[in-house]
């Protein structure tokens, strides 16, 4: 078991699995495998980087030190057409970069990296995108094109060698209005869609989630999407602290701008700060809460209203997206893609209200708890270099050696 998060709560997974789970792997999972194999193998699998087992820590976790090798195996999955985002579909997913260098404080990514950031050559970015057979990709970078020079190198490869697809990324609105041509030079490439952490939308929330942009940025970041021709989702993170006059404001924002608007609600999940400061809050540690749909930590309003304006919010967003204009729009994607025999697309809108759902919602509340989530071994953060999964000296060097 190797995935981000449970390389925070290694131990405790283990301990909770009641002999499941025989192993966790802190930290990436590439440096690990060859080694883990062979110990398996050989028998004995304390030695390998990152092993956290019921007789405890193994040696510190490896990162790569640049991220050109491995490959994915892309041949070996069976079910490739079953991915999608949004009316990408199919999709494939590919890393230019790995890490973040900012630190925002409901994320784990830059706890999880230690705040490292690694590039992939533009040649190996390329090579990896021609042998995607997908006609969409979903660049899976933490913050796209944070360096300008890096994203216009891949632009020119990809130019070189003709590579048509439709792209998805994710990037921050201090990025997009510091370097709009490299933006604007994958629109030309096929940047459809863009998705932006706009997270708040005064000065407060984003201070608050430690952003380091203005609401200005983000409403400037917003026009210059729309002037490259770039749809853009955006996420908020509802405030369990919110009442009905803040949802009232945020859902006349929403409906006062184009884009698509998500809500995610405030989820202090492990490795993040906030898991640390929020931890003594929590209100509930049932795992299958921890979901960013429901709330864990007190609210303002009672339980049951919160999640009924929560669901209302986001039922009045959707429904601007269902008008005339653009439910005649999504037809036409829907008639596309199942001439394809692609369905994922149909089925994600038909499921709405089985997902939004605020009467479902707080009847999760009163189920049985199976597995509870741990508390962090420090509640106060302290140095957050403590929180580092890898530190930027511990790297395993994947560069590739003439034969």
């Amino acid at each position: 078991m190797s995935p981000s998060s449970v390389s925070f709560v290694a131990e405790e997974v283990l301990e909770q699995a009641a002999g499941a789970v025989d192993a966790v792997v802190r930290g990436e999972g590439e440096p690990a495998v060859a080694p883990l194999l062979e110990a398996v193998r050989d028998g004995g699998v304390e030695g390998v980087p990152g092993i956290v087992t019921a007789s405890g820590r193994g040696p510190a976790p490896l990162m790569l030190h640049g991220i050109d090798a491995p490959l994915p195996a892309r041949d070996l999955m069976r079910s490739r057409r079953r991915y999608f985002i949004g009316e990408l579909d199919p999709c494939a997913s590919v890393e230019f970069t790995r890490g973040c260098p900012w630190d925002c404080s409901f994320c784990s990514a830059w706890t999880f990296y230690g705040r490292s950031y690694r590039k992939a050559s533009p040649e190996a970015a390329a090579e990896e995108l021609a042998s995607v057979r997908e006609p969409n990709v979903f660049i899976v970078d933490d913050v796209a094109f944070i360096r300008p020079e890096h994203g216009n190198a891949i632009a020119a490869e990809v130019e070189r060698r003709g590579i048509r697809k439709r792209y998805y990324l994710e990037t921050r609105s201090d990025v997009l209005l510091r370097h709009p041509e490299v933006f604007e030079r994958w629109a030309r490439l096929g940047l459809r869609y863009m998705f932006l952490g706009m997270e708040a939308i005064d000065a407060e929330g984003l201070d608050l989630y430690r952003k380091r942009v203005s609401p200005d940025e983000n409403l400037r970041a917003l026009e210059t999407a729309r002037r490259l021709g770039i749809k853009v989702a955006v996420n908020l993170i509802v405030d369990p602290a919110w009442d009905e006059e803040r949802f009232r404001v945020v859902r006349e924002f929403a409906l006062a701008v184009p884009e698509i608007v998500h809500f995610t609600v405030m989820t202090p999940y492990p490795g993040t700060e906030i898991w640390h400061t929020e931890s003594r809050r929590l209100t509930t540690r049932d795992y299958r809460l921890f979901d960013i749909q429901h709330a864990v930590v007190p609210t303002t309003l009672p339980l049951e209203r919160f999640y009924e304006e929560l669901v209302r919010t986001q039922a009045v967003i959707n429904r601007k997206h269902l008008g005339v204009r653009t439910a005649f729009g999504a037809a036409r994607v829907l008639a596309t893609h199942l001439l394809h025999g692609q369905t994922n697309f149909a089925r994600m809108l038909w499921k709405f209200n089985q997902v939004y759902d605020p009467r479902r919602q707080l009847a999760d509340h009163a189920r049985p708890v199976r597995h509870e989530l741990p508390l962090p071994r420090h509640l106060d953060v302290g140095d957050r270099r403590r929180l580092y999964v890898h530190t930027r000296d511990a790297t395993q060097d994947t560069r590739r050696t003439p034969d």
